[in-house]
Protein backbone atom coordinates (compact mmCIF):
# COMPACT_ATOMS: atom_id res chain seq x y z
CA UNK A 1 0.00 0.00 0.00
CA UNK A 2 0.99 3.41 -0.73
CA UNK A 3 -0.38 6.77 1.10
CA UNK A 4 -0.85 9.53 -1.46
CA UNK A 5 -1.33 12.68 -0.56
CA UNK A 6 -5.25 14.30 -1.20
CA UNK A 7 -6.13 17.66 0.36
CA UNK A 8 -9.71 16.95 1.06
CA UNK A 9 -10.54 20.63 2.70
CA UNK A 10 -8.36 22.79 0.43
CA UNK A 11 -11.47 25.94 1.27
CA UNK A 12 -10.58 25.25 5.22
CA UNK A 13 -9.08 28.85 6.45
CA UNK A 14 -4.94 28.25 8.18
CA UNK A 15 -6.29 28.20 11.42
CA UNK A 16 -9.01 25.61 10.44
CA UNK A 17 -12.23 25.28 11.51
CA UNK A 18 -14.93 24.03 14.69
CA UNK A 19 -15.04 20.89 15.01
CA UNK A 20 -18.91 21.65 15.66
CA UNK A 21 -18.72 23.13 12.15
CA UNK A 22 -17.35 19.89 10.42
CA UNK A 23 -19.75 17.40 12.52
CA UNK A 24 -22.92 19.82 11.73
CA UNK A 25 -22.04 19.03 8.00
CA UNK A 26 -21.90 15.50 8.16
CA UNK A 27 -25.07 14.95 10.82
CA UNK A 28 -25.63 12.51 14.03
CA UNK A 29 -23.91 9.42 14.90
CA UNK A 30 -20.69 10.96 12.61
CA UNK A 31 -18.37 11.44 15.45
CA UNK A 32 -19.38 8.06 16.92
CA UNK A 33 -18.35 6.41 13.88
CA UNK A 34 -15.10 8.00 14.12
CA UNK A 35 -14.35 7.61 17.45
CA UNK A 36 -15.44 3.89 16.99
CA UNK A 37 -12.94 3.83 13.86
CA UNK A 38 -10.59 5.51 15.28
CA UNK A 39 -10.18 3.09 18.47
CA UNK A 40 -10.11 0.24 16.26
CA UNK A 41 -6.97 1.24 14.67
CA UNK A 42 -5.56 1.22 18.19
CA UNK A 43 -5.51 5.67 19.01
CA UNK A 44 -7.02 6.94 21.87
CA UNK A 45 -9.99 9.35 20.17
CA UNK A 46 -8.93 12.78 21.56
CA UNK A 47 -9.26 15.29 18.47
CA UNK A 48 -8.43 18.87 18.93
CA UNK A 49 -11.61 21.48 19.29
CA UNK A 50 -10.44 22.59 16.03
CA UNK A 51 -10.04 20.93 12.55
CA UNK A 52 -6.53 22.05 10.89
CA UNK A 53 -5.95 22.88 7.44
CA UNK A 54 -4.09 19.63 6.58
CA UNK A 55 -2.04 21.17 3.86
CA UNK A 56 1.10 21.28 5.71
CA UNK A 57 0.76 18.12 7.37
CA UNK A 58 0.45 16.65 3.82
CA UNK A 59 3.58 18.29 2.70
CA UNK A 60 5.67 17.48 5.95
CA UNK A 61 4.41 13.75 5.02
CA UNK A 62 5.98 14.35 1.92
CA UNK A 63 9.01 15.59 2.47
CA UNK A 64 9.35 12.49 4.95
CA UNK A 65 8.70 9.94 1.95
CA UNK A 66 12.09 11.75 0.15
CA UNK A 67 13.88 11.52 3.61
CA UNK A 68 12.78 8.01 4.27
CA UNK A 69 10.61 8.31 7.09
CA UNK A 70 7.00 8.61 5.72
CA UNK A 71 5.84 5.80 7.65
CA UNK A 72 6.93 7.28 11.31
CA UNK A 73 5.81 10.39 10.30
CA UNK A 74 2.34 9.34 9.51
CA UNK A 75 2.19 7.17 12.18
CA UNK A 76 3.25 10.02 14.72
CA UNK A 77 0.82 12.63 13.12
CA UNK A 78 -2.13 10.11 13.48
CA UNK A 79 -1.40 9.78 17.23
CA UNK A 80 -0.34 13.85 17.02
CA UNK A 81 -3.98 14.27 15.96
CA UNK A 82 -6.31 11.76 16.70
CA UNK A 83 -4.40 10.34 20.66
CA UNK A 84 -2.92 14.27 21.76
CA UNK A 85 -5.79 16.66 20.34
CA UNK A 86 -2.56 18.50 18.30
CA UNK A 87 -2.97 20.91 15.64
CA UNK A 88 -1.84 19.50 12.73
CA UNK A 89 -1.75 22.85 10.59
CA UNK A 90 0.42 24.49 12.85
CA UNK A 91 3.89 24.82 12.11
CA UNK A 92 5.55 24.26 16.00
CA UNK A 93 3.49 21.27 16.09
CA UNK A 94 4.76 19.99 12.62
CA UNK A 95 8.12 20.44 13.54
CA UNK A 96 8.05 18.44 17.10
CA UNK A 97 6.14 15.71 15.45
CA UNK A 98 8.56 15.71 13.05
CA UNK A 99 11.51 15.27 15.36
CA UNK A 100 9.54 12.27 17.45
CA UNK A 101 9.64 10.85 13.74
CA UNK A 102 13.27 11.12 13.71
CA UNK A 103 13.18 13.64 11.29
CA UNK A 104 15.21 17.69 11.65
CA UNK A 105 12.70 19.96 13.20
CA UNK A 106 14.36 23.01 11.73
CA UNK A 107 14.47 21.67 8.49
CA UNK A 108 10.97 20.08 8.57
CA UNK A 109 10.02 24.25 9.48
CA UNK A 110 12.44 25.90 6.51
CA UNK A 111 10.34 23.15 3.94
CA UNK A 112 7.10 23.96 5.18
CA UNK A 113 8.00 27.48 5.38
CA UNK A 114 9.00 27.51 1.52
CA UNK A 115 6.10 25.54 0.63
CA UNK A 116 8.54 22.87 -1.58
CA UNK A 117 5.99 20.10 -1.57
CA UNK A 118 2.75 22.13 -2.37
CA UNK A 119 2.92 21.35 -6.01
CA UNK A 120 3.02 17.79 -5.17
CA UNK A 121 0.52 17.45 -3.08
CA UNK A 122 -1.69 19.43 -5.37
CA UNK A 123 -0.74 16.92 -8.30
CA UNK A 124 -1.88 14.20 -6.03
CA UNK A 125 -5.13 15.95 -4.86
CA UNK A 126 -5.75 16.24 -8.84
CA UNK A 127 -4.80 12.79 -9.96
CA UNK A 128 -7.32 11.75 -6.70
CA UNK A 129 -9.86 14.14 -8.09
CA UNK A 130 -9.08 12.45 -11.66
CA UNK A 131 -10.01 8.81 -10.43
CA UNK A 132 -13.51 10.00 -8.62
CA UNK A 133 -11.78 10.67 -5.08
CA UNK A 134 -13.77 12.81 -2.90
CA UNK A 135 -13.29 11.42 0.44
CA UNK A 136 -10.84 10.11 2.84
CA UNK A 137 -9.25 7.33 3.31
CA UNK A 138 -9.86 6.18 -0.65
CA UNK A 139 -8.17 3.42 -2.00
CA UNK A 140 -7.27 2.60 -5.89
CA UNK A 141 -7.19 -1.63 -5.99
CA UNK A 142 -5.65 -2.93 -9.20
CA UNK A 143 -5.99 0.98 -10.83
CA UNK A 144 -10.05 -0.50 -11.24
CA UNK A 145 -11.82 -0.28 -8.01
CA UNK A 146 -12.10 2.44 -5.92
CA UNK A 147 -13.40 2.27 -2.10
CA UNK A 148 -14.12 5.47 -0.83
CA UNK A 149 -14.00 5.68 3.30
CA UNK A 150 -12.83 4.40 6.43
CA UNK A 151 -14.36 0.54 5.46
CA UNK A 152 -14.18 -3.01 7.16
CA UNK A 153 -12.32 -5.61 5.86
CA UNK A 154 -15.14 -7.46 4.44
CA UNK A 155 -15.76 -4.68 1.93
CA UNK A 156 -11.94 -5.35 0.90
CA UNK A 157 -12.45 -8.92 1.12
CA UNK A 158 -15.64 -8.69 -1.26
CA UNK A 159 -13.66 -6.40 -3.69
CA UNK A 160 -10.83 -8.49 -4.05
CA UNK A 161 -13.27 -11.36 -4.71
CA UNK A 162 -14.49 -10.14 -7.61
CA UNK A 163 -11.37 -8.50 -8.86
CA UNK A 164 -10.46 -12.59 -9.13
CA UNK A 165 -8.20 -12.83 -6.09
CA UNK A 166 -7.68 -15.45 -3.78
CA UNK A 167 -7.52 -15.22 0.04
CA UNK A 168 -4.10 -15.94 1.49
CA UNK A 169 -3.27 -18.24 3.83
CA UNK A 170 -2.68 -17.48 6.73
CA UNK A 171 -4.98 -15.20 9.87
CA UNK A 172 -6.99 -12.26 8.77
CA UNK A 173 -4.48 -9.95 10.19
CA UNK A 174 -1.76 -11.80 8.17
CA UNK A 175 -3.75 -11.21 5.04
CA UNK A 176 -5.35 -7.46 5.52
CA UNK A 177 -2.88 -6.29 7.78
CA UNK A 178 -4.16 -4.38 11.31
CA UNK A 179 -7.38 -2.58 11.51
CA UNK A 180 -7.65 1.14 10.57
CA UNK A 181 -4.82 2.40 9.16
Amino acid sequence: MIWLPYDLHPEYPPEGIPREQLEARYGDGFSEHVRKMIEAAGFDHRPPPRVPRSLRSLELAEWARDEGRHDALHTRLFAAYWSEGRDIGDLDVLAAVAADAGLDPDKAREVLEQGAYADRVGESTEAGHGVGVDAVPAWLIDRSQLVLGAQPHEVFAEVLDQLGHAPLEGTEEDRLGPPGL
